[in-house]
């Protein structure tokens, strides 16, 4: 990570140096905290000692704080913890050094990511650009990952080979000190994955729930943004970056794109809502599907069902998608979709399943393949065998533009001059 990001240092002084009047558009990803957490002992030593009375409490905490900073609303509730999701009082003491220690590596590798960044800002800041650069700094990898089993693993490979039986209380504590090394590919267990979701249910892939899809984001860019450290409540997408961006710097939709006809943007620019907190919701309606858990926003109201659990890898038993169960929230008075409607207003619940079904079909969603390991796989899948993927966890992207224009940002993994492709993320903002 020091290396990339002495690298887009480098870049950025190049382009200001060569053409200081033109703008210049950035995507940087580190890997963090996409596992495996990997950072050195100086990093994750600094917390030690913090995450000493597990998850539960550290859920409680981070609750607390959301609500004294006010990102979260005063009367949002935290919501349980689901049974499939062990307790910290519940688990193995002999465990509990390695579990820990699991999450001192995770919060070090988050700071370091952090720091690196921060080194990214000064650098704009030294250039005199910081102002007039709109930073878009997304953290969080589709909410927090609960793959890493429900004791953690020092191989996340093990899990997804279905052998994770291997991995005993006496095999982590016999490695604990490589943690966080380059000889381990850890990754920590699903009740940290699940405090780091907070306040929401849920974890990456269970995409129905905003455990599952939201993230949260900063923007900064003090010379076209009047408000200061103010919250937005629109409901946003990452999808909705794109449109931004084009929207900031002036241009139009691409077309075509190296004589390649494009497909339209399906997001909504969220520039409307940088100096309008009452503004009226613009992206008003937004599918969400992964591994056939799936849901669906629209004004406020979200359908929602879960159908399988993130660490159970291989031999999970699905149900028939017909008998996954709904739930029905209004999140426009409870933001964290912590009271289930779906008993009282059947009828809500019926018009939003029906437009999931809409939105699922417009976007190519359908049909519904709740196989694992074999969608990645494309002769089982029946995909083309000529593919490429780009995944994104904690990522900076900033434009810099001219004073008389709006402007935004988004994606390529490394710093490199504009490109007109942006992945797909599954994240919210």
């Amino acid at each position: 990570m020091s290396d990339m990001t002495d690298k887009a240092i480098n870049w950025v002084h190049q382009q200001k140096a060569l053409m200081p009047d033109k703008p210049f558009f950035a995507y940087f990803a580190p890997g963090a905290t996409h596992a495996p957490h990997h950072v050195t002992p100086e990093w994750a030593d600094k917390y030690q000692g913090k995450f000493d009375d597990g998850w539960d409490a550290l859920r409680e905490r981070t609750f607390a704080k959301q609500k004294e900073l006010g990102v979260i609303p005063e009367d949002a509730e935290l919501t349980a913890r689901h049974k499939e999701i062990p307790a910290w009082d519940e688990m193995p003491e002999e465990l509990k050094p390695i579990l820990r220690r699991q999450m001192e590596i995770y919060a070090g590798f988050l700071e370091f990511a952090d720091h690196h960044v921060g080194r990214l800002l000064d650098a704009l800041e030294d250039l005199g650009v910081l102002d007039n650069t709109i930073i878009y700094y997304i953290i969080g990898d589709n909410g927090a990952s609960a793959e890493g089993t429900l004791n953690g693993t020092y191989n996340e490979m093990i899990n997804f080979n279905g052998a994770a039986a291997i991995e005993t209380p006496e095999f982590m504590i016999e490695r604990l000190d490589d943690f966080g090394g380059p000889d381990s590919y850890n990754h920590y267990a699903v009740g940290w994955a699940h405090a780091m979701c907070t306040p929401y249910q849920w974890t990456k892939q269970v995409a129905s729930h905003w455990g599952g899809v939201r993230n949260g984001t900063i923007v900064h860019w003090p010379a076209r943004i009047k408000a200061r450290g103010e919250v937005r409540p629109q409901f946003t997408r990452v999808i909705d970056v794109a449109p931004t961006v084009l929207e900031a710097a002036g241009l139009p939709e691409p077309a075509y794109v190296n004589g390649v006809l494009q497909k339209p943007l399906e997001g909504v620019s969220m520039a409307y809502s940088f100096d309008d907190a009452e503004a009226d919701e613009r992206h008003t309606t937004q599918y969400f599907e992964m591994f056939c858990n799936r849901g669906i926003y629209h004004q406020g109201w979200t359908a929602v069902t879960r159908h399988s659990i993130p660490w159970l890898m291989v031999g999970q038993e699905r149900p028939a998608l017909d008998d996954d169960v709904w739930e029905l929230y209004d999140t426009n008075a409870d933001w964290t979709q912590a009271k289930d409607l779906a008993a009282e207003h059947p009828d809500k619940l019926a018009e939003l399943q029906r437009l999931f079904l809409i939105e699922a079909t417009k976007y190519n969603v359908l049909p519904l393949d709740d196989r694992g390991i074999e969608r990645a796989l494309p002769e089982i899948a029946g995909r083309p065998t000529s593919s490429r993927a780009i995944a994104s966890c904690s990522t900076v992207a900033w434009a810099a533009c001219p004073r008389a224009r709006s402007s935004t940002s988004r994606t390529s993994h490394t710093p490199s001059p504009p490109r007109s492709r942006f992945p797909r993320e599954e994240l919210t903002a």
